[in-house]
């Protein structure tokens, strides 16, 4: 036996447990090996942001997601969340959670879409033209 991080004894083999941090899971054990968002061809950048869709399961419902894909649904029952937020809410790798975003998209559990590019918003001058009218009317 050898002494683990907590210093209590831990037993041989048991290398991928602690005491305080409880099991671990390695990405590629959440994602069954995958690397990459299955066959969609839906890209999900940093910033894509994603929608809960009416398809989803609620959080009563016995489905046969893994806990992975149902802390994913439930982050983004609250409001529309991107990529990059999710992976923080989730605390997994942003690798995990475009393979497992992908499974939800092929499920019909959430929408993938693009933030309007700056380029496409109207210009601040025009807004403020528009708000003045207003005003005189």
């Amino acid at each position: 036996m050898t002494e683990g991080m907590t210093g209590a004894p831990r037993e041989q083999g048991s290398q991928w447990y602690d005491g305080e941090a409880g099991p671990l899971v390695r990405p590629y054990a959440m994602t069954g090996g995958r690397t990459r968002p299955g066959p969609t061809g839906v890209r999900f950048d940093l910033i894509a942001l994603v929608t809960l869709d009416a398809a989803a399961p609620g959080p009563g419902e016995d489905t046969s997601l893994g806990p992975e894909h149902r802390a994913l649904i439930e982050l983004c029952r609250l409001e529309t969340q991107s990529v990059a937020e999710l992976s923080a809410g989730a605390d997994l790798p942003v690798g995990v959670v475009r393979v497992l975003l992908g499974d939800l998209l092929e499920l019909g559990c959430v929408t993938v879409s693009r933030p309007v590019p700056p380029a496409q918003l109207p210009d601040e001058r025009i807004l403020r033209e528009v708000i003045e009218g207003l005003r005189a009317l």
